[in-house]
């Protein structure tokens, strides 16, 4: 019984070597001829897993390696057909779109799982491949929460190819019907990009989103240096994964806010470990590797992380495959119905595998798709390109730069520049000195504003030119023609840098420009027009009363007279004889004739009495 059960288990060992992944795992790599960073990543990456025993232990990886054109898309299926032929397990790239269609519809057809590690405008992915760059929807949440959390209320966007709008296309619809509308510009195929420059410029749009080849964005910049598109009110979000391979060196000191996404940190540890092996196993092979440097770092392009990546990914998801089933691996031919039945099921196995690469964490959705990845949000400085926040899927932007670093790199930026500061005359705040002798500049003016910016401008160390506005005015907004004028019209076409006055903030006024502190709350308060001294008229004696006063008294004076006149005729008493000897007089005569009433009613409203009286 003892001898019996050890056979069994004898057998069982020699079966279960017998069906086990074979000792050389061949897996294909397509690589253009001008790619070769691209199959040093893939070669290297073979090698570490090699040398690596928890992975794999009982196989070791083959790289076989395939150079084909990136136009020709015949090449390329011969090419594929010679690695089934030869036994792989995978197929690795090109990164050409040309021909990475033809060789996707190899493998879906014998069921060979297809890694890319390129950027893809498809949405939906064939049932084989497993495309490790991110989804361009995902880019595209990423470059509207960046401009969401900057504010940009207006922008253009200047793609190179159709691809670019695929990229844009998220930050379009985010965008919407706005009374502040984008545009869109494409750059010429000629090299010459200023002639589309300028018309951005003279549009005074400061707020650039530039979507073209790694190759071409320096000649782009160093265009729009020309004709003064890099100074301190522009910015660049520029949408390429690899824009701390190209060379700053001379935009860092102009102030302009270039800003980008990196996938790949150089200043990990496992980057730097990696790149460093890669450069001594060239040099031993007598082979110089071009790695760029930037500020003493060695940097490597998004797409040749993700291929080292990759192969990882394969060899992890197939060393995991290994222990749930047994797995044979065999030659395969583009003309016969015979397809590999393990395929489908290392592909659903590389999809929900989570590992941690050179590009940080590597894991995908239910469609697919990489997710929960994290994009390092990069500014160029005076010190070259510096990390300044992170982007995930999940929160969003994140910015790490901390106040006080903030303040610190604008008072860097302001040492020694001259700025143009606008104002008017208004006094006390800027005043013309009175003096005897003709003064010109910043000295002809006095009063708080210029106080004011003089001891900013000690404390900040910056120089300073004061000039006034044209037109005199603050600045307010034609509702016609939507034109701004006075000093918000010198600040928006950018001929001046700020401008210092007694300027009230309103809600029109923050639209467009920013305001500091307040140097004086007035609070609510009362207002109404100062009285001007009018020069006295002729009957200015009767401003004590108003005309109707007058008008009833003027009324009342000659109805009493009249009365007076009438009451006087019909009584006997005001009738006195002329003579008191002559008790029958011939005629009678009264005092209070019409006139005389009159004199006794004026007389009597002034308080000054009458010589006669009434009886």
């Amino acid at each position: 019984m003892k001898h019996l059960t050890s056979f069994v288990a004898y057998a069982a060992w020699i079966l279960l070597v017998a069906e086990a992944l074979p000792d050389i795992i061949r897996i294909g790599g397509l690589f253009h001829p001008d790619d070769d960073h691209q199959e040093i990543a893939f070669r290297y990456a073979v090698e570490k897993i090699n040398s690596d025993r928890t992975i794999l232990p009982r196989s070791k990886l083959s790289a076989q390696i395939e150079r084909i054109s990136p136009q020709d898309s015949f090449l390329a299926s011969k090419r594929v057909c010679h690695l089934l032929r030869a036994g792989v397990a995978a197929i690795f790239g090109p990164q050409s779109s040309h021909t990475a269609s033809h060789v996707q519809s190899i493998c879906d057809t014998m069921e060979i799982p297809h890694l890319e590690t390129r950027w893809d405008y498809r949405l939906r992915r064939e049932s084989c491949l497993v495309n490790l760059y991110p989804h361009p929807s995902t880019l595209s949440k990423a470059y509207v929460d960046l401009v969401a959390a900057w504010g940009w209320k207006s922008f253009t966007i200047i793609y190179e190819t159709n691809e670019g709008l695929v990229r844009m296309q998220e930050l379009l619809k985010a965008h919407g019907l706005s009374e502040y509308p984008i545009t869109v510009r494409q750059l010429s195929d000629s090299g010459d990009y200023r002639p589309l420059l300028k018309q951005i410029k003279n549009s005074a749009e400061s707020h650039i989103v530039l979507d073209c080849t790694t190759e071409k964005i320096y000649e782009v910049l160093k265009q729009a240096q020309q004709i003064g598109m890099m100074s301190d009110y522009h910015s660049y979000l520029i949408t390429s994964l690899d824009l701390h391979t190209i060379s700053l060196d001379e935009f860092k000191y102009g102030g302009t806010n270039i800003t980008a996404f990196r996938l790949v940190d150089p200043e990990n540890p496992e980057v730097a470990q990696a790149i460093h092996n890669w450069t001594l196993g060239e040099a031993r092979l007598g082979k110089k590797i071009d790695f760029k440097t930037t500020e003493n770092v060695t940097v490597i392009k998004a797409e040749t992380a993700l291929m080292y990546d990759a192969v990882h990914l394969f060899a992890k998801a197939l060393h995991d495959l290994d222990t749930s089933q047994q797995i044979d691996i065999h030659p395969l031919s583009c003309d016969a119905q015979d397809t590999w039945p393990h395929g489908y099921s290392l592909i659903n196995y590389m999809k929900i595998v989570e590992m941690r690469g050179l590009t940080d964490v590597i894991k995908f959705d239910h469609q697919g798709f990489r997710s929960d990845f994290v994009l390092d949000i990069v500014e160029l400085g005076p010190q070259g390109l510096r990390k300044s926040g992170t982007w995930n899927s999940t929160s969003g932007v994140n910015f790490t730069r901390s106040y006080g670093e903030q303040q610190k790199e604008i008072v860097e930026i302001l040492q020694n520049k001259t700025l143009i500061v606008t104002t008017i005359l208004s006094s006390p705040y800027c005043m013309r000195k009175d003096s005897a002798e003709k003064l010109t500049g910043n000295s002809q003016f006095e009063g708080y504003a210029i106080d004011l910016i003089h001891e900013v401008s000690k404390i900040l160390g910056f120089n300073y030119t004061i000039r006034l506005a044209p037109d005199g005015r603050y600045g307010s907004q034609n509702k016609e023609t939507l034109e701004w004028d006075g000093m918000i019209k010198e600040l928006l076409e950018q001929r001046a840098d700020l401008a210092i006055a007694d300027l009230t903030i309103t809600f029109d006024r923050e639209q467009v420009v920013d305001f500091t502190m307040p140097f004086m709350n007035l609070g609510i308060s009362v207002l109404y027009r100062k009285p001007v001294k009018q020069p006295p008229n002729l009957f200015s004696f009767l401003s004590p009363l108003s005309l109707d006063v007058w008008i009833y008294m003027a009324t009342a004076y000659l109805g009493v007279s009249v009365l007076l006149f009438i009451l006087a005729r019909f009584t006997p008493y005001e009738w006195p004889t002329p003579n008191p000897c002559d008790p029958h007089p011939e005629k009678l005569q009264t005092q209070f004739t019409l006139m005389n009433c009159m004199w006794f009613a004026i007389g009597s409203l002034m308080q000054q009495g009458c010589d006669f009286l009434p009886k």
